[in-house]
This record gives C-alpha cells, structure tokens and sequence, in this order.
C-alpha cells in the first residue's frame, strides 16, 4: 500500500469516523480507487448527505450499506463532450451514460444553449427534429438552471459556445467582426462564465465558426481566461492541416492565457494517421514550455457529424435555409459536387477523408419518409437511388432539410490506442446520453453513446492493457475534474460531493456496435450523485439530484 494510501486511513482513524458517529450511507469492503491515480486500496467510503464524509477504514453504522467486495469503488465520470442538452429534457435519465457510471455532462462544443437572441430562439424551434421543447430562457446560465429544476440524473455543465456567441452578434454569414462588435462578443463569454460556464468552446469546420479567423478567437478566449476559464476546441482541421491546426490553438492559449484543450483529437483520413507523433510532440513540446494543454478523445474508429462535413463551408454561408437554397441552383451545385470529389481547400471534407461512401453511414433523419434509410452507408442509398453518392448527399440535405446525422470511418485503431495511454488526454463520448426507447429509437446512433467509457475500461484497460485501472480512472475524474476548475468533485476525499461510480472491473465493457449501436453497457453496479443513488445493482432508481456545476468564474467574473 502506498503512503498516501496508509495515511487516508489513518487520518479517518484519527477524525472520529468510529461508532460514536452516524452516516447515511457506507459503501463498504472495495477496492478505492481515488482519483488521483495512485495505488487503490481495499477500503470504504461513508457519505453523509451529499458530501463524502470518510474514506479508508470507517467504523460505526450507517443508515444504509452498500457491500462493494469485489468491485472498484471511484469517483463519479466526467463526459467532456456531452451533447446530452436536449437528451436530456426528453430522458432525465441519462441512461446511455448512467449505466457507465458519468455524473457529470459537459456540454457546449462550439454551439451552447445560450446566450440566445429572441430571433435565435425561434430559429432553433423551428430546426427541431424528433425532441421538441420550447425555449424560455436566453442565457446559458438560464437554460443549465432551467434544466436541472425540471429535475435531472446527471450533474451538468457547459462551455460557452464561440460559434453561439458569433451568431448572436454577427449571424451566420462569412462576415469579421467590428471593433465594437467584437467587445460585445467579449462581454457575452464574460457573462456566461459569470453564471458559471467552464470556459470557451469552438468547432472550427463547421459553418459558421469556421469564418472565425485566430485573432478573433483569441480575443474570446482572453475573454474566458479573465474569468478562470479555458479554452477547448474542435480544432480547425485534423485531417490535411492537423497539425497546423495544433499550432493555431496552441497559439491561441499562448496569446490569451487560457489553458486549452483538444475536443476529441484524432487524426482523421489515411493521410494524417502518420502524423501521430508530430502531432503528441508539438502538444509535449508546449507543455514543456509551460502552457496548459491537454486533449480528450472518443475510442472509435468513426467520428459522427452531419454531411454538412463533406460540403464546403462557403455554400453553407447564411444558415442550414440559405445552404439547401443554393444548392438547388444548378450552377452552384455543379461547383460543390466537383469540391465535394476532391480534398477539400481551406475546409475538411468528411467524405474524401473516409475513403468512400461506402465508409459513411447515416444516422439520423427529421423527414419519417427518409427514416427508413438510418443505418445505411451513403453507398448503399445512392445505389439505391441510381445518383452518385455526392448527389445523393445533396438530394438527403435538401429532402431532409437538415444537415443529416452521419459518421464517418476515418481513424486508425493503432492511434486510438495509443492515445488512451497518454498521461493529458481525457475522454468524451460527443454524443447524447440516450435510451434504446421512445423518441431516441426515431434515430440510430453512433456506439460512442452507449460505450465510450466502458470500451476504455474493458477494451483497453483490461484486455489490451494500453493503461493502467487507476489511470484510467484518473482521466475520467480527477484530471478533468481539475482541468475545469472543479475543487469539491473528481476524487474520493472527506468534504467532497458525493458523485462516485462502483462497477466490476472484470466485466465492464461495451456491447454496442455500429450495426447494433442501442445496446447498454455491462459492469457498472452503482452510481451516486450528491449522495444519492442514480443506478442500484445496474438499473435506473428514477432519482433526479442532479445540479448545474459552476465555472471558476461563476458570481465573481467583471462585466468588463
């Protein structure tokens, strides 16, 4: 046992966790592994309201025992890249991720759910597919706080969206901002860390975050950093250009102060998986110089967006409505089809990147006449039309009048692997935490929904043996935890909020496939958020304690 181990039990020895004391709840006989990555130990954990409040050999009752012999007892999992903000008001369940043991949703990829202009709001209405609500705030703050009143299983926070922030000011043309528009830009990323969001976030190949040039980015995320918060982005390219879009965004955090991570890093299309090493060098070589950098990931081989990946970014100018209205000119469609067919120059073509339309598969639909074709490849539906796949792109986009849900085979399973070793990388799902029932059978999904967390544990860490248990379960709580500015969640410790996750270490691993992708994953027992119990002996108990998780910047960031 080693000695930070020895003296947690000490100190709860010495502190009065004896029989003279009661708590609501012990967990006891597992095997704790605390979050900070160092050497578990057979222990257990007393909980009194929603704080831990004993770790390391409890004496005394409890109102309840859970036994844990046998099981890893660990802090709650942080999800870094949930698009849960919408599962989430159609399942306060979050069952896909409930079931592998995340407490906390982070949500805000670029677009967040705030700060919204009255005309912001009626447009997202009316772009709704299967899960319709109506908006009754306008801030991020508002919507995370709306949310979790409605009552929620999971804990939540959110980025600020730059691309959100962009559209409130700016619209969703290819235009710069002003001077003075900028500033205002500026005080929309202060007051949404004021209510408590983690930082800034960006995805830079998307319509219209991608006409943001660097200075502008920089601008926004010096904005956060004023507040305590970082910077994470869906960098600019990670296909041709990846590793000039690793420069950009490491000049971005040296310029604006803001420590900054990599949404999902990978390295997309044949071409880049060679670019590995480069790209973890000149991530290590900034760290060395003493920026924050650090990055999260999926562990697939496909990523899932829309078609709007395989198009280029200038036709999408305006919003999805103007997008499907040039397309149907046939002049400008004769242009995109022919950029469509080649690598894309200044945006990142999806399509090219995989390899074929037979690497592609469609995965969600708004139109019930073309929801019959979820599942399929590109492939498979353009020979089914007779048109060629990027005509039948186009076709979808238009009929559908969405971007459609895709994913796209585009990673190399060596660099996968690799990547769940290194010591900064965190993990997000970049899906909704979902159910294999109601509105979300409308829809298939990618497997990352229902697996991403399990795979790293089952997969990886037990079979392939890329990282070690208590690692692992580092990168899923206490490093993020700390990346976010979070000091009261993340790790096992007396006066923290009691978010823990206990599963078999022997059985946890992931069921759901690209052909069968809503299938749950196995192992995890039980799950507690504030202290109470979400998931009991692997089923949902219907309990809804979670809360919005504040920013650094919450109630204390300057207007100006």
């Amino acid at each position: 046992m080693r000695k930070p181990a020895i003296l947690a039990c000490v100190a709860v020895l010495l502190t009065g966790a004896t029989g003279r004391h009661s708590y609501d709840l012990i967990i006891r006989g597992g095997t704790i592994y605390d979050g900070t990555g160092g050497t578990p130990y057979r222990g257990d954990v007393a909980i009194r309201g929603d704080r831990i409040v004993a770790v390391g050999r409890v004496r005394g009752s409890a109102a309840r025992v859970v036994d844990a012999t046998g099981l890893a007892v660990a802090p709650g999992f942080i999800n870094m890249l949930s698009w849960s903000n919408e599962s989430l008001i159609a399942d306060p369940r979050g069952m896909s991720d409930t079931k592998q043991g995340i407490t906390l949703e982070v949500m805000g990829e670029g677009w967040s759910m705030g700060p919204l202009s009255p005309e912001m709001a009626r447009r997202e209405e009316n772009r709704q597919a299967d899960i319709r609500y109506k908006i009754g705030w306008s801030t991020l703050g508002g919507y995370l706080d709306w949310l979790t009143r409605r009552g929620i299983a999971p804990n939540v926070a959110s980025f600020v969206g730059a691309t959100t922030v962009r559209i409130h000011e700016l619209g969703e043309g290819d235009v710069t901002p002003s001077e003075a528009q900028l500033a205002r830009m500026q005080g929309l990323v202060r007051a949404a860390l004021n209510e408590g969001a983690m930082g800034l976030g960006s995805s830079l190949i998307y319509a219209p975050a991608t006409y943001a040039k660097t200075p502008e980015l920089v601008a926004l995320a010096r904005a956060a950093h004023q507040c305590g918060g970082m910077y994470i982005s869906h960098m600019r390219s990670e296909g041709d250009e990846l590793l000039e879009a690793v420069d950009e965004l490491i000049t971005i955090s040296r310029q604006s102060g803001a420590p900054a991570e990599i949404y999902h890093m990978k390295q997309g299309g044949r071409n880049a998986w060679g670019k590995y090493p480069a790209m973890v060098a000149k991530i290590e070589s900034a760290r060395a110089e003493g920026l924050r950098i650090t990055a999260d990931m999926y562990t697939y081989t496909a990523g899932a967006t829309g078609l709007d990946a395989a198009m280029p970014t200038w036709v999408q100018a305006g919003g999805t409505e103007q997008w499907i209205a040039r397309m149907k000119d046939p002049a400008i469609r004769a242009r995109v089809l022919a950029e469509m067919r080649a690598p894309g120059k200044g945006w990142e073509n999806l399509l090219y990147n995989a390899g074929g339309a037979d690497k592609v598969i469609l995965l969600a639909f708004k139109n019930p006449k073309l929801k019959p074709l979820s599942g399929k490849t590109l492939a498979e539906v353009a020979a089914l039309r007779g048109t060629s796949p990027e005509d039948t792109a186009i076709d979808l986009v238009i009929e559908d009048g969405t971007r459609v849900g895709t994913a796209y085979f585009l990673m190399n399973e060596a660099n996968v692997a690799q990547q769940t070793a290194l010591p900064w990388m965190a993990f997000g799902s970049d899906a909704a935490s979902q159910a294999p029932e109601g509105v979300f059978l409308k829809a298939s999904a990618h497997p990352r929904a229902y697996g991403n967390f399990a795979r790293l544990l089952g997969k990886y860490v037990r079979e392939e043996r890329t990282t070690t248990l208590a690692d692992a379960v580092r990168r899923l709580s206490g490093f993020p935890a700390s990346n976010l500015g979070i000091k009261d969640r993340g790790v096992l410790k007396t006066g923290n909020f009691a978010d823990l996750a206990i599963f078999d270490p022997a059985t946890i691993g992931d069921t759901a496939t690209f052909d069968r992708p809503q299938q749950y994953a196995t192992g995890m027992r039980h799950v507690f958020v504030n202290g109470v119990q979400i998931l009991r002996n692997g089923e949902p108990t219907g309990a809804t304690p979670g809360r919005f998780v504040h920013g650094p910047g919450w109630n204390r960031c300057p207007a100006r």
